[in-house]
């Protein structure tokens, strides 16, 4: 045979080889890619379901927190006349003014309601309480002149 055709038909396969390879590599890497982008959906998936359901957890404390500070004036361990307190909500919940209902108020009570697990104050509620304990507390009028029209 010839030196020519021989180094034709080694060219000639020899690209073809690298075609094939080329292809089998772009397939075997999609599948790949594939089954990678499969199992990434799925725990996105996961993932999203998880938060979905601790927001909602996390909603229905808040829920009940919110409750639970309405209704303390109520509960048998409140101990103070309920029509002595007033609701506020933030930043505190509750200021309650005892000998109210009498006519004869004897202190004013700043009070924060916690129930759940995390019963801390935040650094807002803290800063409130440490304010109050210094006596950092006044007493402010504003008086409106008469807008009525006469």
């Amino acid at each position: 045979m010839d030196t020519g055709l021989i180094i034709a038909i080694v060219i000639v396969v020899s690209v073809l080889v690298i075609i094939l390879a080329y292809y089998f590599i772009k397939w075997r890497m999609e599948n790949r890619f594939r089954h990678w982008l499969e199992v990434e959906r799925q725990v996105l998936e996961d993932e999203r379901g998880k938060i979905r359901k601790e927001a909602v957890i996390q909603s229905r404390a808040v829920l009940g927190g919110k409750f639970v500070e309405q209704l303390t004036p109520y509960l048998p361990q409140f101990a103070y006349d309920p029509t002595e307190a007033r609701f506020i909500g933030s930043p505190i919940d509750l200021i309650v003014f005892p000998g109210l209902a009498t006519g004869d108020p004897q202190e004013i009570v700043i009070m924060e309601i916690k129930s759940g697990r995390n019963c801390q104050l935040t650094p807002q509620e803290r800063k409130i309480r440490q304010l109050v304990e210094d006596g950092m507390v006044r007493w402010e009028q504003i008086d409106q002149p008469d807008q009525s029209v006469e």
